[in-house]
């Protein structure tokens, strides 16, 4: 569950763009012999003209709905009590005032959006199917969007900030098809056993010509003064974030016709927007550029990989584009063989590519570097030869999900380096912040995405409360400071490698939190002049709040 800071002046509200498509009719014309005329006159029930398409997909429809349903029970995944805080949440309809403030909001925050989103499933939780092929289940990160909105505004007459929170599912085509059908009809189809999960699959495709519901449940990003809210598996949503409608699909035009992965970033200087889709079938990967405006696809590549990588961010630098060919991998032969649909394949390769802007397969450098799963990168930029990548790297992968629970710290992610020498073919890697600082969901001041940086945020697990509940939590934030190494270590231990300093900012017992965002200062002039935004959730008590910490003292 990602975030983003919006900070706008003004908006347009666009009407939704509705597409009609045409079917084949088989008409029944009036061009008969005499013979047959009376017996079509004595008929009159039978209309003339017969839309056989329609009729025929909807006694299919019928009939492949009477299967799941006499064949197919959904039942609610357990929920344990430490898991409390990432059950559904109901919409508000309507935006609320926050009256109750701790502390004061700083003069210098500017007006402006917070936008968190995240699962949010209907029907009360995430579901299971059972039937007698055996049981699937749904996998801890789906569940519809839902957009958390703060609203920071100043009033004109005396400088004070008011707030107003609103919610509001995202509505893609499929969760408009189940709100209207009050019920559960997509069979989840990843993970489970095989048998169910491969007729979960064909009963999906078969009756809404898709395998999984589109969620649109990971990130909001913005290109061109708009908003859009994006899972790994549909094209983005374009969204109002002043009142949160969902506005359309945007598919560039009509240029981007694959999946979508959560973490586009814009190209320094240009403005240009770097965009990639995942699929399970090929082309495994490719890679888009999108004109600065947001009108058109100006570059298109498939990097011909071999495998379905599963990748859920991508670098950027001024020249160049940086790409992960790790070994989380999505199969559907191995699906047919009775294993995972996905896994983190720890014996295959793993490796990072580097492409010149508007590149293509023939023009990238890889590197091969130690096996890992990295979903989030902190940051990439050129230094001399060598293009550096900062992210945040596990030794295995939290998607799916543990089979076995959440039980070792392989899982977690550390900050991480790696150096590619384009002139010599050289990789350096390391850790940043060592093998025992679990952290992730990294954020920067995004003015220096693919520039070298001097800092970056990150929220830091908390390992007990984690194994508890089976499910990632974050019991505190993190400032690194890239290039300032590291004046404490353990005692009795010798530092193996150069680390860097980082500064923490820990929160209560039991007191987690969840979407942080760098706000920059207005007029700041260091990179750090600005705060850190996050939800945070007391779980002793039930009561959620948004916390603002200031990032420097200057």
């Amino acid at each position: 569950m990602e975030t983003h800071m919006a900070l706008a002046t003004s908006y347009m509200t666009l009407a939704p763009k509705y597409c009609c498509v045409q079917k084949r009719s088989f008409i029944v014309t009036s061009g008969l012999s005499s013979a047959f005329k009376p017996i079509l006159r004595a008929l009159p029930q039978i209309p003339r003209q017969i839309d056989a398409s329609k009729t025929f997909t909807d006694i299919k429809s019928k009939f492949l709905n009477a299967v799941v349903d006499s064949a197919f029970e959904f039942v609610d995944q357990l929920v344990l009590p430490s898991q409390n805080n990432f059950a559904p949440v109901e919409e508000l309809g309507e935006p609320v005032a926050i009256t109750y403030i701790e502390g004061d909001i700083p003069d210098h925050f500017p007006e402006g959006v917070f936008i968190r989103n995240g699962p949010n499933p209907l029907f009360g939780g995430l579901k299971s199917s059972k039937s007698i092929l055996g049981r699937t289940n749904s996998v801890w990160v789906e569940g519809e969007g839902m957009l958390h909105a703060l609203y920071f505004k100043r009033e004109s007459d005396n400088g004070c900030c008011t707030i107003v929170y609103n919610n509001r599912y995202v509505e893609t085509e499929t969760y408009k098809l189940e709100k209207q059908s009050i019920k559960p009809l997509f069979l989840p189809a990843v993970k489970g056993d095989t048998f169910a999960v491969l007729s979960s699959m064909l009963l999906n495709g078969l009756r809404f010509g898709q395998l999984n519901k589109d969620y649109s449940n990971t990130n909001v990003f913005e290109h061109s003064g708009k908003f859009y809210s994006v899972s790994e598996n549909h094209i983005p949503q374009e969204i109002d974030i002043f009142t949160l409608n969902t506005l359309k699909y945007w598919d560039v035009n009509g240029a981007w016709n694959r999946p979508f992965a959560s973490h586009p970033k814009k190209v320094p200087g240009t403005g240009e927007l770097v965009i990639f889709g995942v699929d399970a079938t090929k082309p495994y990967l490719e890679i888009g550029i999108v004109s600065a405006d947001g009108k058109e696809l100006v570059h298109k590549e498939d990097i011909k990989l071999d495998r379905c990588s599963l990748c859920h961010d991508i670098g950027i630098t001024s020249r160049y584009i940086v790409i992960l060919d790790l070994p989380l991998i999505v199969d559907s032969n191995r699906l047919l063989k009775r294993g995972p649909l996905i896994k983190y394949e720890k014996e295959e390769y793993a490796r990072i590519g580097i492409m010149p802007l508007y590149g293509d397969e023939n023009s990238i450098q890889w590197f091969e570097v130690e096996p890992n799963s990295t979903f989030h990168i902190i940051n990439s930029f050129e230094d001399g030869h060598e293009v550096v990548l900062w992210g945040c790297r596990a030794l295995d992968s939290i998607i799916p999900g543990p089979e076995d629970g959440l039980n070792e710290s392989k899982l977690f992610s550390r900050c991480y380096e790696w150096r590619l020498n384009m002139k010599s073919g050289e990789v350096k890697e390391k850790y940043l912040t060592g093998p025992e600082k679990f952290m992730d969901f990294p954020v920067i001041n995004a003015s220096f995405t693919g520039i070298k940086n001097r800092y970056g945020y990150t929220q830091v697990v908390d390992p007990a409360a984690s194994y508890s509940a089976d499910i990632p939590k974050y019991g505190a934030l993190a400032k690194l400071y890239f290039g300032e190494p590291c004046s404490e270590f353990p005692v009795g231990e010798t530092q193996q490698e150069e680390l860097i300093r980082v500064e923490y900012h820990t929160f209560e017992r039991n007191v987690f939190c969840t979407g942080s965002a760098f706000v920059p200062k207005e007029g700041g002039i260091e990179e750090d002049d600005g705060w850190i935004i996050t939800f945070v959730h007391n779980e002793d008590t039930g009561i959620s709040q948004v916390g603002q910490f200031m990032c420097s003292y200057n």
